[in-house]
């Protein structure tokens, strides 16, 4: 069993990250039939606001793919290049 490890550049995450002081489990907002994840802030509100307790604006977020590194053996391997780099030490 493998599972995914996300590093953020959100300085949102971050804080709420430190101030929680444990790991944050998040999901990319794509609503079912639909190609894209939900990027435009207002239209988040509009569509989620009902459905959850609390909605932090943090902006408009983009849709550029994280980068994927698979870990799991001795040699980490680039499975997806987007956002963020990484460097093998």
């Amino acid at each position: 069993k493998t599972i995914g490890i996300r590093v953020p550049d959100s300085p949102i995450v971050k804080a709420l990250l430190d101030e929680l002081g444990e790991p944050l489990m998040s999901v990319t907002l794509i609503i079912p039939n639909d190609e894209y994840p939900l990027s435009d802030p207002h239209e988040i509100r509009q569509i989620m606001e009902r459905h959850v307790d609390v909605i932090i604006d943090g902006g408009y977020c983009g849709i550029e793919p994280t980068t994927v590194i698979d870990m799991t053996d001795l040699n980490p391997v680039i499975l997806r290049q987007g956002m963020g780099g990484f460097v093998n030490p």
